[in-house]
């Protein structure tokens, strides 16, 4: 599976942004999709994951309410709509495919993309 993710950029506080994640080279219905954020120093952080079969979404606490992860099969596509964001949200962004395994743990995860930072100014 490759996976190109886009959609980051500068943004004031209070702010909204989605990212976009392109999937290719297989089908993803028994996969998990995921999205990570890393900041320097930092552990790769869980922010929300979708079973793509099921459809199924997850959240961390951190992020809901103001975030939604969705699909859209035909274009083999992940999004992560961001509202209300927090210079906190501040980090690079990664999806991730996952084929067996937790979705909340970044090291299940086989296939990554390149990443795209997303800056949340106060």
């Amino acid at each position: 599976v490759q996976l190109q993710a886009s959609g980051g950029g500068l943004v004031q506080a209070g702010g909204s942004l989605r990212l976009s994640c392109a999937a290719s080279g297989r089908t993803l219905n028994n996969y998990a999709m995921g999205w990570f954020r890393q900041t320097p120093g930092k552990e790769r952080e869980f922010v929300s994951a979708l079973r793509w079969g099921s459809g199924s979404t997850y959240y961390a606490d951190s992020v809901k309410g103001r975030v939604t992860i969705s699909r859209d099969n035909a274009k083999n596509t992940m999004y992560l709509q961001m509202n209300g964001l927090k210079p906190e949200d501040t980090a690079v962004y990664y999806c991730a495919a996952l084929a067996e395994g937790t979705y909340y743990y970044a090291s299940n995860y086989a296939y990554w993309g390149q990443g795209t930072l997303v800056t949340v100014s106060s």
